[in-house]
């Protein structure tokens, strides 16, 4: 009888260390799995959101300057019309993240600024100039400087910038929808994100 106690209770260990080792195998084979679908799905993330707009400005361009003493004045003036390609980028190669695979959390530390590039093709039309005041480089430097700020001031007022943060929200909830199916956290920085909300959040 009591031969028959220890072979059961032997039999009985050997079956619980048998399933906790396949059981400990498929958690780190489920662990790996998920873990690489989070990396593929980032590494899916990681490319170059651009939003294009197109501006257009006019403006007219005066100089004046006093000659021999105040005496004389020499002017020059042109109708400036520029018209601008703008984009907005994020470049999600940039996105900053790390796997915590023990806690099953991924963490988000870094998420790039967007980058705003303005291209204006500058035409001038009317230009009036007199002998001891023509055009020059500095001046076409200041009627560019002048065109950038004003079509920034445009697209600052315009919802562009608003268009490209929807589209970099989209790409960081296909991490966030990831990391919830697999019973994974998404965490930015010290933030743990609970819900698509908090993600609009971000970079407000």
């Amino acid at each position: 009888m009591s031969r028959f106690i220890t072979g059961f209770f032997l039999a009985t260990l050997i079956f619980i260390g048998i399933w906790l080792l396949f059981s400990q195998r498929e958690n780190k084979d489920e662990l790996d799995e998920s873990s690489s679908l989070i990396q593929q799905q980032i590494e899916q993330v990681g490319k170059l959101i651009v939003t294009e707009g197109n501006f257009s400005q006019v403006f007219t361009f005066k100089n004046s300057q006093n000659l021999f003493l105040n005496i004389l004045k020499s002017d020059k003036k042109a109708l400036v019309v520029a018209n601008a390609k703008v984009t907005i980028e994020y470049d999600l190669r940039k996105l900053e993240t790390s796997l915590d695979v023990e806690n099953k959390t991924v963490i988000i530390k870094n998420i790039p600024d967007p980058v705003i590039n303005i291209y204006p093709d500058i035409q001038y039309y009317d230009v009036t100039q007199e002998y001891f005041n023509k055009f020059g480089a500095a001046d076409y430097n200041k009627i560019k400087n002048t065109v950038n700020e004003r079509i920034r001031q445009k697209v600052d007022q315009s919802n562009m910038l608003e268009n490209s943060q929807e589209r970099l929200l989209a790409e960081l909830t296909n991490i966030f929808v990831l990391t919830r199916s697999l019973g994974w956290t998404l965490q930015y920085n010290e933030i743990i994100i609970e819900n698509e909300e908090e993600l609009k959040l971000l970079k407000r």
